[in-house]
C-alpha cells in the first residue's frame, strides 16, 4: 500500500492512521532494516510550509513516442460567489460561515485549446513494470511545480514525460468521484468546509489554484503576488497558453482519465472523516464502489493501480474489480514489514515512504527485500523530510527503486535521463 502523505500534510496536531502505522514501522525498523537508525520526532510541520522552494531547471518534453493531442473545451462560469456554480446561485454555508470569493464581472469564457502530450512508453501497469527501468510518477500531477490535483498539473506532467499520474479520490455530497487529497476544501481553494457537505457543482465553482505557490503546498501566509494562478479559474486572470479556466478547478476522476487516456493512473482511495471527526470507513467503501464502476465504464482495468490506507476499502474494491492492480493496505503492509508475513501473490507493487521525521525507511536493504520477492517498490516523498531536487531523485534511482512518486516530475525525469 502507499502509506501516503497524510501524516506530513494533514491538519496540525491530528494523529492520522498513517502516523500510527509509520510509528509502528519505525519501531520495527531497527530489527528489519539494518541501515535504518535514529529516532522519530512528532513535531514536523504538517503542511510542509517549511520546505524551501527550489528552482526547477528546464527539461524538454519527452520524445520517446509520437505525441497525442489533448483537446480541451473550457468554460469559466460568471459568478459572484465562490460557492455558486454556473447552474446554481445558492451560497454554501459551511461551519456556520458563508464563504464567498472576490466578486468578478468577467463574462463566461469559452476556450478550445490543444495541448501536445507525448505518448507514454507503455499504457498499462503490466507494460510499465515490464520496461525494467525506473518510473516517474507525478504526485498529484506534480504538486511542487503545479497546482495540486488540477487538470493543468496532470497535463503539464504528462507533457513533460511522466510515466504515471498519481491522484487521490473521494466522493462529494452528491456522489461524484473527485480528485481531492484533503477531506476539506480549505487548503487549495478560497472556501472552507468538508467535501462531504458540498455538491460537485459547488466544489467545481471554486479556484483550486487559489493557494498555490511553487515549491510549497498549503502555505497561506505568502504575499498575494506569489499565488501565481489565483484568478485563472474565475476568468479574472488569463490562463497559460493552451489551457482554460476549467483546468484550474477541482477535477473529477473521469475528467482526468478521459483527458489523458493513455497514461496509467495511480489512484488512492481516501477515507473521509464524519461529523465526529473520526474516519468514516463507509466513505471509503462508497468511493471504492464508484471508482470500480468508473474504471469499468472507461475500459481502464489494465491502466489503473489502486491504493488505500484501509485494507477493508481495498477488499471492497477488489471484490468489484478483481482484475485491477492494487497495493497492500495498512494491516497487510504492517504484517509483512514487521512480522514477515507473505503478501498476496497478486501484489506486484509496494508503495512506501522514503522517510518519516528524519528516519530513512527506503534503503538498499529495503529495496533488495522487495526485489527478492519479485515485486516493485515505488517511493513517495513527504515534502518535509527532503527537498525534491534532481540530485536527490538521482540518489533514489541509484538505490534501485522502481518508481518515484515525485512532486517535481520534470526534475525526476532529468535525473533519470542524465544522472550526472
Amino acid at each position: 500500500m502507499r502509506v501516503h502523505d497524510d501524516a506530513m500534510r494533514s491538519e496540525p496536531g491530528r494523529a492520522t492512521p498513517r502516523r500510527r502505522l509509520l510509528g509502528a514501522l519505525i519501531a520495527a525498523a531497527g530489527l528489519l532494516v539494518a541501515a535504518c537508525a535514529g529516532s522519530a520526532d512528532d513535531d514536523d510541520d504538517p503542511l510542509g510550509a517549511a520546505s524551501a522552494a527550489t528552482t526547477s531547471e528546464a527539461v524538454p518534453a519527452s520524445t520517446v513516442a509520437p505525441a497525442e493531442t489533448v483537446t480541451t473545451t473550457s468554460t469559466a462560469p460568471a459568478t459572484t460567489s465562490a460557492t455558486s456554480s454556473s447552474t446554481s446561485t445558492s451560497t454554501t454555508t459551511i461551519a456556520a460561515t458563508t464563504t464567498t470569493a472576490p466578486p468578478t464581472t468577467t463574462a463566461p469564457v469559452v476556450t478550445t485549446t490543444t495541448t501536445p502530450v507525448p505518448m507514454p512508453e507503455a499504457s498499462s501497469v503490466e507494460g510499465l513494470v515490464a520496461l525494467e527501468r525506473p518510473l516517474v510518477i507525478a504526485h498529484a500531477g506534480g504538486d511542487q511545480d503545479y497546482p495540486h490535483s488540477t487538470l493543468y498539473a496532470y497535463t503539464q506532467s504528462a507533457a513533460a514525460g511522466a510515466d504515471i499520474l498519481e491522484l487521490d479520490v473521494m466522493l462529494t455530497a452528491d456522489g461524484a468521484l473527485i480528485v481531492q487529497h484533503d477531506d476539506t476544501i480549505d487548503r487549495t481553494t478560497e472556501a472552507t468546509g468538508p467535501v462531504a457537505d458540498l455538491t460537485l457543482a459547488e466544489i467545481q465553482a471554486l479556484d483550486n489554484a487559489f493557494w498555490f505557490v511553487p515549491g510549497l503546498w498549503g502555505d497561506q501566509t505568502r504575499p498575494d503576488s506569489e499565488y501565481v494562478f489565483r484568478g485563472v479559474r474565475t476568468g479574472a486572470v488569463d490562463p497559460p497558453e493552451g489551457f482554460g479556466p476549467d483546468d484550474f478547478r477541482v477535477a473529477t476522476f473521469r475528467e482526468v482519465a478521459e483527458r489523458l487516456p493513455d497514461h496509467v493512473l495511480d489512484v488512492e482511495i481516501k477515507v473521509q472523516r464524519g461529523a465526529d471527526g473520526e474516519n468514516d470507513l463507509a466513505t471509503g467503501v462508497a468511493a471504492a464502489e464508484v471508482l470500480a464502476a468508473e474504471i469499468a465504464a472507461l475500459g481502464r482495468e489494465d491502466s489503473v493501480i489502486v491504493a488505500s490506507f484501509s485494507d477493508e476499502v481495498l477488499e471492497a474494491f477488489s471484490d468489484l474489480a478483481p482484475s485491477v492492480a492494487a497495493t497492500p493496505g495498512e494491516t497487510s503492509l504492517l504484517n509483512w514489514f514487521v512480522g514477515g508475513q507473505e503478501l498476496d501473490s497478486s501484489i506486484s507493487v509496494l508503495q512506501v515512504p522514503f522517510a518519516y521525521q528524519g528516519l530513512t525507511v527506503v534503503t538498499a536493504d529495503t529495496v533488495n527485500r522487495v526485489h527478492d520477492e519479485g515485486r516493485e517498490v515505488w517511493v513517495w516523498l513527504s515534502g518535509t523530510d527532503v527537498v525534491e531536487t534532481r540530485a536527490f531523485y538521482a540518489e533514489l534511482f541509484a538505490l534501485g527503486v522502481d518508481g518515484v512518486i515525485a512532486g517535481r516530475p520534470a526534475e525526476a525525469l532529468a535525473a533519470l535521463n542524465d544522472p550526472a
